[in-house]
């Protein structure tokens, strides 16, 4: 009954998702037999259940490998995924071994979630909490952590955690987002700072200029160490 469950959010998650879905029976059938992204993972269901439940070597990994032909979509039979999961487009989509994928996540084509190739540890590939959606084109490789509700943007590389409720793009991946408030980048951040400085040293010239101005009309006299204009 759990698995029914399941799969039942799997089809809500790209009723819901997918605006290319109509209503009704022809809705019900494009998602069944014309879906890739759903297909791959109500598969990867059965396939996980074969690798880590049942033990069954060897066929899972097959099984795998025919549901990578059909539909675009390689998951590693030992991947984790939650409920209402959906893969949009579903081509190039490659999720690892170790990797852990929560409830309602979105995933759009060509997101890969792998290893660096460093790791030393069995758990190399990323956790994404739940409500993550992740733009197409996406790398989050290692064993880096998604926070919930986080954003991925099309085409970034995340190497490093990404806290809950933000967004982060570019190559490497950083943050532009966070809390529903934009962050500026790194440059932006020294452009502000230069304002600053330039805003000081136009003070100081117009205080220098103010000192010339009053030292040329009372005389260098009135100027002499701890003294000022009367």
């Amino acid at each position: 009954m759990g698995a029914w469950r399941t799969l039942v959010e799997d089809f809500k998650a790209v009723k819901e998702r997918d605006p290319a879905i109509p209503s009704g029976i022809r809705g019900f059938f494009e998602v069944v037999l014309c879906t890739p992204g759903f297909q791959a993972v109500a598969a990867h269901r059965l396939i996980h259940f074969l690798h880590v439940r049942m033990r069954i070597p060897v066929l899972p990994r097959f099984l795998g490998l025919l549901v990578r032909w059909w539909t675009g979509t390689e998951i590693h039979p030992g991947a984790r995924l939650g409920k209402g999961v959906f893969i949009d487009h579903a081509a190039g989509v490659v999720i690892g071994e170790s990797a852990i994928v929560g409830d309602n996540v979105t995933l759009f084509q060509g997101v890969t979630l792998g290893a660096t190739g460093n790791e030393k540890t069995w758990k190399r590939h990323p956790t994404l909490e739940s409500g993550v959606f992740v733009g197409s084109g996406a790398r989050i490789l290692g064993p880096v952590t998604v926070g919930k509700n986080a954003r991925i943007g099309a085409g970034s590389v995340v190497l490093k955690d990404v806290p809950p409720e933000t967004t982060v793009v570019g190559v490497p991946a950083r943050v532009v987002k966070s809390g529903g408030r934009r962050v500026p980048s790194p440059l932006e951040r020294a452009e502000s700072r230069i304002e600053a400085l330039e805003g000081m040293v136009r003070d100081l010239q117009e205080e220098v200029q103010r000192l010339r101005e009053a030292s040329a009309f009372y005389g260098p006299s009135k100027f002499k160490a701890g003294k000022g204009v009367a």
